[in-house]
């Protein structure tokens, strides 16, 4: 997970800080240092690096003290507040046409998730109620436009392409028009990319910016790529004038540095972050949550959403009727499993909440196994079996334990877990606490 290196020296800094009921100018620039060792590691700028701890370090030996905080709490709320503005302030919202109708233009290096990313991009819009298109403008790279129809088809959306034109500019403008024509109030241009930034590209993408006149230009990065992602939007910021960064990979075992980096090297805001490789795995950036889980404070705002756009209230109340007339099932049980799946996964969703996200490597990799081996042996129960354990005789869990390729042992773990976890949620209903929202499977782990 990006930023986890980052996060846990940064926690250690602020836990020696704690220990201290007053903090001497010493102190304060022997925590300084270690900060500043831990941006460096996670690959963040020299320059950015430089100026935030100059910033900090000024700001906490200047600072008068908050009621309510105490020397170590002040600082902490320093770098936070400094980490917010570091990555733009606030979330940078994309720019719609008044005329009801919108272009945006992809652009970026080879290898950077661009095409995948006009995709998730669209889903994105789609569920906001707007109507995307995407457009393949990708006339050289083999397999390009096959690969973003697959995408399209994949996110349900239409993609207008043209595999005789040699003109990308002709292709989009025909697409914009036959866009409006069919109704639809968003155009994705997917454009070529190249393995380095050359001035034959650069004149492609800004013909295209004269002709098709995007009201946003979004340049895709790869997180994974660390600086050089932030010298590539630099150099596009530079030759064509973008509006924001979509940052992809930020998900994976990169060290944060583009992310901290970008807006103050390029003034451009980062818009989108990729956090899987699902077509839904798209998140728009808050500069306030990313700076709150560097901390570790979790993000509980963004696991909200999650939750809402996930869990209709429907579908809570229908939980919540099952649970207080004790008809919990497996196959309810089952459902939820999938609920944590969409939501990230166990890690996923404890990165996301205060102070748990300090559980243990292992001990989150044990859980998510778990998870698996337990669907795999509620798939291989019947229908009949999940709406009622109490019918699994010892050659009922043979068999399951077989089909599922499992020991008899997590058969026998899954139903005993089960049977714990409906007794607490009964308590939990019985107390009068209601309305369901947020999937989970109290008494499994």
């Amino acid at each position: 997970m990006a930023f986890e290196g980052l996060s846990e020296k940064l926690q250690s800094v602020f836990k020696k800080l704690k220990g201290k009921g007053v903090l001497t100018e010493t102190d304060i620039d022997e925590a300084m240092r270690e900060v500043k060792l831990a941006l460096l590691e996670a690959d963040v700028n020299f320059k950015v690096v430089k100026g935030f701890v100059a910033t900090v370090s000024e700001k906490a030996k200047g600072a008068e003290i908050h009621a309510g905080l105490n020397p170590a709490q002040q600082v902490i709320k320093i770098v936070q507040d400094e980490l917010v503005g570091l990555m733009g302030g606030t979330n940078s919202k994309l720019t719609y046409s008044p005329s009801g109708f919108t272009t945006i233009m992809l652009v970026g290096l080879q290898g950077t998730g661009k095409t995948t990313t006009a995709g998730k991009l669209a889903m994105w819009l789609k569920s906001e109620g707007k109507l995307p298109m995407l457009c393949a403008c990708d006339i050289y790279r083999p397999a390009a436009i096959d690969q973003l129809e697959v995408v399209g088809q994949q996110a349900g959306v239409p993609v207008f392409t043209d595999r005789e034109s040699g003109d990308p500019a002709d292709i989009a403008e025909r697409a914009i028009k036959d866009a409006r024509v069919r109704g639809y109030n968003v155009m994705i241009v997917d454009t070529a990319g190249r393995l380095q930034i050359d001035e034959a590209l650069m004149d492609e993408l800004r013909t295209l910016k004269k002709r098709v006149r995007p009201h946003e230009i979004l340049l895709v990065v790869d997180a994974m790529t660390g600086q050089d992602a932030v010298n590539a939007a630099e150099g596009f910021n530079d030759a064509l004038g973008v509006d924001g960064v979509i940052m992809t990979k930020l998900d994976g075992d990169s060290r944060g540095g583009a992310a901290l980096s970008t807006k103050s090297v390029t003034g451009k805001p980062i818009k989108f972050v990729g956090v899987g490789e699902k077509l839904d795995a798209i998140d728009p950036f808050h500069p306030d949550r990313m700076a709150s889980r560097i901390l570790g404070m979790g993000d509980v705002l963004s696991l909200i959403e999650k939750v809402e756009k996930e869990y209709d209230d429907e579908q809570a109340e229908a939980l919540e009727r099952k649970m207080l007339k004790n008809e919990f099932t497996l196959e309810d049980f089952l459902d939820q499993m999938g609920q944590i799946k969409k939501l990230g996964g166990l890690a996923g969703i404890m990165g996301m909440i205060p102070g748990v996200g300090k559980v243990k490597d292992d001990e989150l990799e044990r859980g998510e196994k778990d998870l698996v081996r337990m669907e795999a042996v509620m798939r291989s129960m019947t229908k009949e079996e999940r709406r009622d354990p109490s019918i699994l005789n010892a050659s009922r869990r043979k068999r399951i334990s077989a089909g599922s390729g499992q020991p008899v042992s997590m058969v026998n773990t899954l139903v005993k877990r089960y049977g714990e976890s409906r007794k607490l949620m009964k308590q939990y209903m019985g107390g009068g606490k209601r309305k369901m929202r947020m999937p989970g499977m109290p008494g499994m782990f």
